[in-house]
Protein backbone atom coordinates (compact mmCIF):
# COMPACT_ATOMS: atom_id res chain seq x y z
CA UNK A 1 0.00 0.00 0.00
CA UNK A 2 1.24 3.36 -0.64
CA UNK A 3 2.17 5.72 1.67
CA UNK A 4 2.43 9.94 1.08
CA UNK A 5 6.03 10.97 1.36
CA UNK A 6 6.39 14.35 3.29
CA UNK A 7 9.46 16.14 1.66
CA UNK A 8 11.26 18.86 3.24
CA UNK A 9 12.93 20.23 0.11
CA UNK A 10 11.46 23.24 -1.67
CA UNK A 11 8.88 23.25 -4.72
CA UNK A 12 11.25 23.00 -7.91
CA UNK A 13 9.95 26.63 -9.20
CA UNK A 14 10.88 28.28 -5.98
CA UNK A 15 14.48 29.49 -4.91
CA UNK A 16 15.44 29.82 -1.55
CA UNK A 17 17.94 32.00 -2.26
CA UNK A 18 16.35 34.56 -4.96
CA UNK A 19 13.62 37.39 -3.79
CA UNK A 20 10.07 36.73 -5.34
CA UNK A 21 9.87 39.10 -7.74
CA UNK A 22 6.79 41.77 -7.22
CA UNK A 23 4.23 41.59 -10.49
CA UNK A 24 5.40 43.95 -13.21
CA UNK A 25 6.41 47.58 -12.64
CA UNK A 26 6.43 46.88 -9.32
CA UNK A 27 9.33 44.33 -8.99
CA UNK A 28 12.29 47.18 -9.62
CA UNK A 29 10.75 49.41 -6.70
CA UNK A 30 10.59 45.90 -4.70
CA UNK A 31 13.96 44.68 -5.27
CA UNK A 32 15.52 48.10 -4.71
CA UNK A 33 14.15 48.55 -1.34
CA UNK A 34 15.18 45.10 -0.25
CA UNK A 35 19.03 46.42 -1.45
CA UNK A 36 18.86 49.06 1.57
CA UNK A 37 17.35 46.44 4.14
CA UNK A 38 19.27 46.36 7.47
CA UNK A 39 18.90 42.67 7.49
CA UNK A 40 21.91 40.52 5.11
CA UNK A 41 19.66 37.93 3.76
CA UNK A 42 17.26 40.15 2.63
CA UNK A 43 20.10 42.07 0.66
CA UNK A 44 21.57 38.72 -1.08
CA UNK A 45 18.40 37.46 -1.85
CA UNK A 46 17.17 41.13 -3.45
CA UNK A 47 21.30 41.67 -5.22
CA UNK A 48 20.90 37.96 -6.72
CA UNK A 49 17.38 38.22 -8.32
CA UNK A 50 18.40 42.03 -9.49
CA UNK A 51 21.12 40.01 -11.30
CA UNK A 52 19.09 37.71 -13.21
CA UNK A 53 16.55 40.23 -13.79
CA UNK A 54 18.38 42.96 -15.29
CA UNK A 55 20.27 40.12 -18.09
CA UNK A 56 16.90 41.08 -19.59
CA UNK A 57 17.85 44.80 -21.73
CA UNK A 58 14.39 45.76 -21.42
CA UNK A 59 14.39 45.90 -17.50
CA UNK A 60 17.53 48.23 -17.82
CA UNK A 61 16.19 51.61 -18.30
CA UNK A 62 13.30 50.91 -15.50
CA UNK A 63 16.08 50.12 -12.89
CA UNK A 64 18.25 52.75 -13.06
CA UNK A 65 15.29 55.48 -13.24
CA UNK A 66 14.19 53.83 -9.58
CA UNK A 67 17.23 54.90 -8.94
CA UNK A 68 19.18 50.92 -8.67
CA UNK A 69 22.86 52.41 -9.70
CA UNK A 70 22.73 54.56 -6.17
CA UNK A 71 22.08 51.33 -4.16
CA UNK A 72 24.31 48.94 -6.11
CA UNK A 73 27.09 51.82 -5.51
CA UNK A 74 26.48 51.50 -1.46
CA UNK A 75 26.51 47.96 -1.58
CA UNK A 76 30.19 47.39 -2.90
CA UNK A 77 31.17 48.69 0.51
CA UNK A 78 28.83 45.65 2.04
CA UNK A 79 30.87 43.52 3.95
CA UNK A 80 29.32 40.50 3.09
CA UNK A 81 31.09 38.92 -0.24
CA UNK A 82 28.12 37.75 -2.35
CA UNK A 83 26.70 41.14 -1.85
CA UNK A 84 29.74 42.79 -3.04
CA UNK A 85 29.92 39.90 -5.74
CA UNK A 86 27.13 40.39 -7.44
CA UNK A 87 26.26 44.07 -6.96
CA UNK A 88 29.41 43.83 -9.03
CA UNK A 89 28.17 41.84 -11.59
CA UNK A 90 25.23 43.58 -11.57
CA UNK A 91 27.07 46.92 -12.16
CA UNK A 92 29.26 45.10 -15.15
CA UNK A 93 25.47 43.85 -16.89
CA UNK A 94 24.92 48.03 -16.72
CA UNK A 95 27.47 49.10 -17.95
CA UNK A 96 26.92 46.94 -21.08
CA UNK A 97 24.52 49.29 -22.76
CA UNK A 98 25.17 52.91 -23.21
CA UNK A 99 22.73 54.30 -20.63
CA UNK A 100 24.40 52.24 -18.07
CA UNK A 101 27.69 53.53 -19.19
CA UNK A 102 26.36 57.18 -18.19
CA UNK A 103 25.18 55.96 -15.40
CA UNK A 104 28.87 55.08 -14.31
CA UNK A 105 29.79 58.69 -14.89
CA UNK A 106 26.62 60.48 -13.72
CA UNK A 107 26.83 58.84 -10.13
CA UNK A 108 30.11 58.33 -9.95
CA UNK A 109 30.23 55.03 -9.32
CA UNK A 110 34.08 54.47 -11.06
CA UNK A 111 36.09 54.71 -7.66
CA UNK A 112 33.58 52.85 -5.82
CA UNK A 113 34.45 49.97 -8.13
CA UNK A 114 37.86 50.66 -8.10
CA UNK A 115 37.86 50.28 -4.42
CA UNK A 116 37.02 46.65 -5.06
CA UNK A 117 40.79 45.83 -7.16
CA UNK A 118 42.06 45.18 -3.35
CA UNK A 119 39.63 42.91 -1.91
CA UNK A 120 40.39 39.57 -0.85
CA UNK A 121 37.80 37.32 -2.70
CA UNK A 122 39.03 37.05 -6.69
CA UNK A 123 35.50 36.64 -8.07
CA UNK A 124 35.21 40.22 -6.52
CA UNK A 125 37.86 41.75 -8.13
CA UNK A 126 37.85 39.91 -11.17
CA UNK A 127 33.16 41.05 -11.09
CA UNK A 128 35.27 44.97 -10.63
CA UNK A 129 37.59 44.61 -13.74
CA UNK A 130 35.01 43.34 -15.93
CA UNK A 131 33.09 46.69 -14.68
CA UNK A 132 35.59 48.80 -15.48
CA UNK A 133 36.40 47.44 -18.70
CA UNK A 134 32.92 47.54 -20.28
CA UNK A 135 32.65 51.38 -19.09
CA UNK A 136 36.52 51.87 -20.97
CA UNK A 137 35.09 51.06 -24.25
CA UNK A 138 33.48 54.39 -24.74
CA UNK A 139 35.47 57.54 -24.95
CA UNK A 140 33.24 59.14 -22.32
CA UNK A 141 34.05 56.03 -20.39
CA UNK A 142 37.64 55.82 -21.03
CA UNK A 143 37.98 59.76 -20.02
CA UNK A 144 36.39 59.01 -16.66
CA UNK A 145 38.52 56.16 -15.60
CA UNK A 146 41.51 58.56 -17.02
CA UNK A 147 40.36 61.49 -15.16
CA UNK A 148 39.85 59.24 -11.85
CA UNK A 149 43.86 58.35 -11.56
CA UNK A 150 43.20 54.74 -12.10
CA UNK A 151 45.93 54.27 -14.82
CA UNK A 152 48.83 53.95 -12.29
CA UNK A 153 46.64 51.67 -10.38
CA UNK A 154 45.74 49.40 -13.50
CA UNK A 155 49.77 49.06 -14.34
CA UNK A 156 50.86 48.60 -10.97
CA UNK A 157 47.91 45.15 -10.58
CA UNK A 158 49.32 43.50 -14.03
CA UNK A 159 52.33 42.76 -11.37
CA UNK A 160 50.20 41.12 -9.40
CA UNK A 161 47.12 39.91 -10.15
CA UNK A 162 46.02 36.55 -11.43
CA UNK A 163 45.90 35.95 -15.46
CA UNK A 164 42.44 36.06 -15.87
CA UNK A 165 42.41 39.39 -14.10
CA UNK A 166 45.79 40.58 -16.04
CA UNK A 167 44.03 40.20 -19.41
CA UNK A 168 40.88 42.11 -18.45
CA UNK A 169 43.57 44.94 -16.78
CA UNK A 170 45.58 44.94 -20.89
CA UNK A 171 41.65 45.57 -22.20
CA UNK A 172 40.77 48.17 -20.09
CA UNK A 173 44.47 49.82 -21.11
CA UNK A 174 44.04 48.91 -24.51
CA UNK A 175 40.97 52.06 -24.32
CA UNK A 176 42.25 54.03 -22.04
CA UNK A 177 45.59 55.03 -23.90
CA UNK A 178 43.20 55.36 -26.75
CA UNK A 179 41.98 59.11 -24.87
CA UNK A 180 45.60 59.08 -22.64
CA UNK A 181 48.94 57.88 -23.33
CA UNK A 182 50.83 60.10 -20.77
CA UNK A 183 49.67 58.92 -17.34
CA UNK A 184 50.65 55.33 -18.60
CA UNK A 185 54.55 56.25 -19.78
CA UNK A 186 54.41 57.95 -16.69
CA UNK A 187 53.63 54.92 -14.10
CA UNK A 188 56.09 52.73 -16.51
CA UNK A 189 53.28 50.96 -18.25
CA UNK A 190 56.44 50.07 -21.28
CA UNK A 191 57.78 48.21 -19.18
CA UNK A 192 55.66 46.08 -17.14
CA UNK A 193 53.89 45.39 -21.20
CA UNK A 194 57.80 44.56 -22.12
CA UNK A 195 57.98 41.92 -19.44
CA UNK A 196 54.60 40.83 -20.16
CA UNK A 197 55.90 39.48 -23.68
CA UNK A 198 57.85 36.64 -22.15
CA UNK A 199 54.23 35.47 -20.13
CA UNK A 200 53.44 31.56 -20.84
CA UNK A 201 49.47 32.70 -21.81
CA UNK A 202 49.47 33.41 -25.76
CA UNK A 203 46.39 35.94 -25.00
CA UNK A 204 48.63 38.10 -22.48
CA UNK A 205 51.73 38.41 -24.87
CA UNK A 206 49.14 39.08 -27.54
CA UNK A 207 47.43 41.47 -25.73
CA UNK A 208 50.52 43.24 -24.31
CA UNK A 209 51.91 43.85 -28.13
CA UNK A 210 48.79 45.12 -28.58
CA UNK A 211 49.01 47.68 -25.67
CA UNK A 212 52.95 48.66 -27.01
CA UNK A 213 51.52 49.53 -30.06
CA UNK A 214 48.86 51.90 -28.65
CA UNK A 215 51.84 53.53 -25.71
CA UNK A 216 53.83 53.85 -28.76
CA UNK A 217 51.57 56.32 -31.27
CA UNK A 218 53.13 59.48 -29.61
CA UNK A 219 56.94 60.14 -29.77
CA UNK A 220 57.29 59.63 -26.18
CA UNK A 221 55.71 56.25 -26.08
CA UNK A 222 58.76 54.94 -29.34
CA UNK A 223 61.20 56.41 -27.55
CA UNK A 224 60.38 54.44 -24.50
CA UNK A 225 60.16 51.24 -26.07
CA UNK A 226 63.72 52.14 -27.62
CA UNK A 227 65.26 52.69 -24.23
CA UNK A 228 63.83 49.79 -22.50
CA UNK A 229 64.59 47.03 -25.15
CA UNK A 230 61.46 46.12 -25.87
CA UNK A 231 62.22 46.10 -29.49
CA UNK A 232 64.31 42.91 -29.27
CA UNK A 233 61.46 41.41 -27.52
CA UNK A 234 59.16 42.19 -30.06
CA UNK A 235 61.29 40.57 -32.82
CA UNK A 236 61.39 37.16 -30.67
CA UNK A 237 57.70 36.99 -31.16
CA UNK A 238 57.51 37.56 -34.56
CA UNK A 239 58.19 33.91 -35.25
CA UNK A 240 55.30 32.78 -32.51
CA UNK A 241 52.70 30.17 -33.68
CA UNK A 242 49.76 32.40 -32.56
CA UNK A 243 48.67 34.51 -35.34
CA UNK A 244 47.32 37.64 -32.45
CA UNK A 245 51.01 37.65 -30.72
CA UNK A 246 52.32 37.66 -34.65
CA UNK A 247 49.70 40.42 -35.79
CA UNK A 248 50.14 42.67 -32.86
CA UNK A 249 53.91 42.52 -32.75
CA UNK A 250 54.66 43.39 -36.06
CA UNK A 251 52.10 45.95 -35.29
CA UNK A 252 54.09 47.67 -32.48
CA UNK A 253 57.16 47.33 -34.51
CA UNK A 254 55.18 49.24 -37.35
CA UNK A 255 54.64 52.26 -34.86
CA UNK A 256 57.75 52.14 -33.09
CA UNK A 257 60.31 52.22 -36.17
CA UNK A 258 58.32 55.16 -37.76
CA UNK A 259 61.50 57.15 -35.60
CA UNK A 260 64.87 56.95 -36.56
CA UNK A 261 65.97 55.23 -33.27
CA UNK A 262 63.28 52.81 -33.66
CA UNK A 263 64.13 52.12 -36.86
CA UNK A 264 68.25 51.51 -36.23
CA UNK A 265 67.25 49.57 -32.96
CA UNK A 266 64.80 47.08 -35.40
CA UNK A 267 67.58 46.21 -37.56
CA UNK A 268 69.94 45.88 -35.42
CA UNK A 269 67.88 43.44 -33.63
CA UNK A 270 68.12 41.54 -36.94
CA UNK A 271 63.90 42.31 -37.64
CA UNK A 272 64.21 42.27 -41.50
CA UNK A 273 64.25 38.50 -42.04
CA UNK A 274 61.74 37.58 -39.60
CA UNK A 275 59.50 40.15 -41.04
CA UNK A 276 60.34 39.18 -44.54
CA UNK A 277 59.10 35.60 -43.56
CA UNK A 278 55.69 37.19 -42.49
CA UNK A 279 55.27 38.90 -45.99
CA UNK A 280 53.56 35.69 -47.04
CA UNK A 281 51.74 34.81 -43.29
CA UNK A 282 48.41 33.29 -43.90
CA UNK A 283 46.63 35.90 -41.74
CA UNK A 284 45.90 39.42 -44.06
CA UNK A 285 46.39 41.56 -40.71
CA UNK A 286 50.04 39.65 -40.05
CA UNK A 287 50.90 40.72 -43.88
CA UNK A 288 49.65 44.25 -43.91
CA UNK A 289 51.64 44.93 -40.94
CA UNK A 290 54.69 43.07 -41.86
CA UNK A 291 54.23 45.39 -45.19
CA UNK A 292 54.71 48.61 -43.12
CA UNK A 293 56.98 47.78 -40.91
CA UNK A 294 59.78 46.93 -43.70
CA UNK A 295 58.46 49.72 -45.48
CA UNK A 296 59.68 52.02 -42.44
CA UNK A 297 62.67 50.19 -42.26
CA UNK A 298 63.32 50.24 -45.64
CA UNK A 299 63.56 54.29 -45.13
CA UNK A 300 67.20 53.96 -43.65
CA UNK A 301 69.96 52.97 -45.85
CA UNK A 302 71.08 49.86 -44.03
CA UNK A 303 67.40 48.61 -44.66
CA UNK A 304 66.98 49.55 -48.18
CA UNK A 305 70.22 47.72 -49.07
CA UNK A 306 69.20 44.37 -47.11
CA UNK A 307 65.53 44.70 -48.43
CA UNK A 308 67.19 45.00 -51.70
CA UNK A 309 67.36 41.15 -52.04
CA UNK A 310 63.57 40.64 -51.18
CA UNK A 311 62.31 42.77 -53.66
CA UNK A 312 60.51 39.78 -55.28
CA UNK A 313 58.73 38.21 -52.62
CA UNK A 314 57.10 41.75 -51.54
CA UNK A 315 56.30 42.41 -55.35
CA UNK A 316 54.08 39.09 -54.97
CA UNK A 317 51.76 40.69 -52.69
CA UNK A 318 51.13 43.37 -54.94
CA UNK A 319 48.38 40.81 -56.43
CA UNK A 320 47.37 39.51 -53.05
CA UNK A 321 43.46 39.76 -52.30
CA UNK A 322 43.17 41.89 -49.43
CA UNK A 323 43.28 45.67 -51.14
CA UNK A 324 44.80 47.18 -48.28
CA UNK A 325 47.86 44.50 -48.26
CA UNK A 326 48.06 44.84 -52.01
CA UNK A 327 48.46 48.51 -51.28
CA UNK A 328 50.98 48.29 -48.86
CA UNK A 329 53.26 45.65 -51.01
CA UNK A 330 52.89 48.77 -53.53
CA UNK A 331 54.17 51.53 -50.99
CA UNK A 332 57.16 48.98 -50.15
CA UNK A 333 58.46 48.47 -53.76
CA UNK A 334 58.55 52.20 -54.43
CA UNK A 335 60.43 52.95 -51.43
CA UNK A 336 62.65 49.94 -51.13
CA UNK A 337 63.63 50.89 -54.90
CA UNK A 338 63.97 54.13 -54.27
CA UNK A 339 67.18 55.92 -55.67
CA UNK A 340 68.48 59.52 -54.46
Amino acid sequence: MAHTVISANYPPHLDPSRTPLAYGRRAVPRLNRELKDDTLLVRQRAVMSLCDYLHDPEHIAVALKEGVSESLKKLLADPDLTVRQKATECLYVIGGHAIGRESFLDHEIILPVAALFDDKADIARKNAHKAIEMVSETPPGADGIVTAGLIKILVDKLSKEVDEIKELILDTLHYCMRVDTEQALKAGAMEVFTNLLKHDNQSIKAKAARDIMDLSVPLNGKNKAVEVQTVPELVCLLKDSNPDVRANVSGALMTITITTKGKYTAIGANAIPSLVDLVDDPISEVRLNALKALTCLSEAPEGRLTLSDHVDKIKSRMEDEVPAVSKAASIAVKVITWKP
